[in-house]
């Protein structure tokens, strides 16, 4: 179920509002709708994304587990299938490169619409100025990274087949409000939305709906009019897991959490692993390699990368060691991880391939920690696949998670550590 609602938990569309009154007039349909000869209204995913943020610096593309925070709600974008075309409009080289690698058309903002002053609603309209072509807009919240394309695609019904100018996300709250003292004011509190005699339980209590900023969609001329929010007008209710938003640093942490337990990670089903697969030079290690007097090779490692493989062993799941250098047998036995281990391997992906068929798994099944281009084909096929931080450009944009860890430096705890919250969320959906 992806909209809840008290007393309607079944199937169709969220909760809807109803149409707007003493606000801007009741408008007609956008233009070309409901007429047969012409093509449906155009609707585009907009994710206004400037490079200023004050709050937390390039936050837009900070990695929230391992994904810039973009890539989220592009992702659900893409994949709802209900935009002609998904947007990404900034004035920054950065937040542009990140939005066309995960797919998306990016239009280049003004100065002007780029001030911390701008409002979303001008750089809406400037973007309506420069694509005549789109008749409803669907401002997506980047900062809203447990977005799913079945929000997505039921609002898009509302907006095309029940005729709605504009629908907004909500969430159900349970809070009790008071009213604010001004300081060196003599005056006591008010409840304002409950009686302090009868409290009820949160179960006999609907609660109240506020915006959690996820979504607003809109058509044309109700933008072009100044207004976000209209004509007739709707909410559309999310889950409360799936309503997540991130202002400021403290936030960060426990979207990260949340987005690990309820987000929306693609298509395909995710499945358990079975087989990670570590490349040795640059992931299990630093990528240093010393040289003793008696030319005896001499590498390091870190212990909490080796309790990560001693805890994925345990689980259940397979590690194994790969590396296209000659690593000496001698130091690898000595690093006591009890793993399959190949080197001097030309062709990275023939051998997991391999693997991978002599354990009788899918490509789903099998993770892969990697950090050089060799490693690329690799992290592109199997089913979750991650680099540490100071992995090569090349490796980074192959990937699904890139670790906040260095190579050598807790790169495989951390990612052990993903794997095992996935594993968590797969088992939970298993259960529903």
């Amino acid at each position: 179920m992806d909209a809840l609602e008290k007393g309607a938990a079944t199937s169709g569309p969220a909760p809807r509002g109803r149409p707007s009154r003493g606000r801007p007039p009741k408008l007609q349909r956008s233009r070309g709708a409901g007429r047969g000869l012409e093509k449906p209204p155009h609707l585009a995913a907009l994710v206004l994304a400037r490079g200023g943020s004050k709050g937390i610096p390039l936050k837009n593309i900070k990695r929230l587990a391992g994904v810039p925070l973009i890539g989220w709600v592009l992702r659900a974008a893409l994949d709802a299938g209900v935009f002609q075309s998904v947007w990404v409009s900034t004035d920054h080289d950065e937040i542009e490169n990140v939005a066309k690698q995960f797919g998306a058309q990016v239009h280049r903002r003004s100065s002007e619409t780029s001030k911390d002053s701008s409002t979303s609603l001008d750089a809406i309209v400037e973007f309506l100025n420069y694509h005549n072509e789109v008749d409803i807009v669907g401002n997506i919240q980047a900062t809203s990274p447990c977005l799913h394309p079945t929000d997505l695609q039921k609002v898009a019904e509302m907006i095309r087949e029940e005729g709605y100018d504009s629908v907004f996300s909500v969430v159900r709250r349970h809070q009790f409000r008071w009213s604010e003292i001004q300081k060196g004011v003599r005056e006591v509190t008010e409840p304002l939305n409950l009686n302090p005699a009868k409290r009820p339980r949160r179960q006999d209590w609907d609660g109240e709906l506020y915006e959690n900023g996820s979504f607003y969609f809109a058509k044309r001329h109700l933008i072009e009019m100044g207004y976000l929010q209209g004509g007739k007008m709707a909410y559309y209710e999310m889950r409360a897991e799936h309503s997540v938003d991130i202002d400021v640093d403290i936030d960060w942490p426990i979207a990260e959490q949340r987005v690990l337990r309820f987000g929306y990670f693609g298509k395909e089903k995710l499945k358990e692993i079975k087989l990670l697969v570590c490349n040795i030079d640059g992931c299990l290690t630093n990528g240093h390699i010393y040289v003793s007097g008696d030319q005896k090779e001499i590498i390091s490692y870190d212990v909490k990368d080796a309790i990560g493989i001693s805890l994925l062993k345990k689980s259940g799941i397979e590690v194994r060691l790969i590396s296209e250098r000659a690593c000496s047998k001698q130091t690898l036995s000595a690093l006591k991880l009890d793993c399959k281990t190949e080197v001097s391997v030309s062709d990275k992906l023939a051998t997991v391939d391999e693997w991978r068929k002599e354990m009788g798994l899918c490509w789903k099944e099998v993770a892969y920690l990697g950090n050089e281009v060799s490693d690329e084909e690799c992290l592109k096929r199997v089913g979750l696949s991650a680099v540490p931080a100071d992995a090569c450009s090349g490796a980074q944009k192959a990937v699904g998670y890139i670790c906040k860890c260095s190579g050598g430096r807790g790169a495989i705890r951390e990612f052990a550590e993903h794997i095992f919250l996935l594993i968590e969320k797969v088992n939970n959906s298993c259960q529903k």
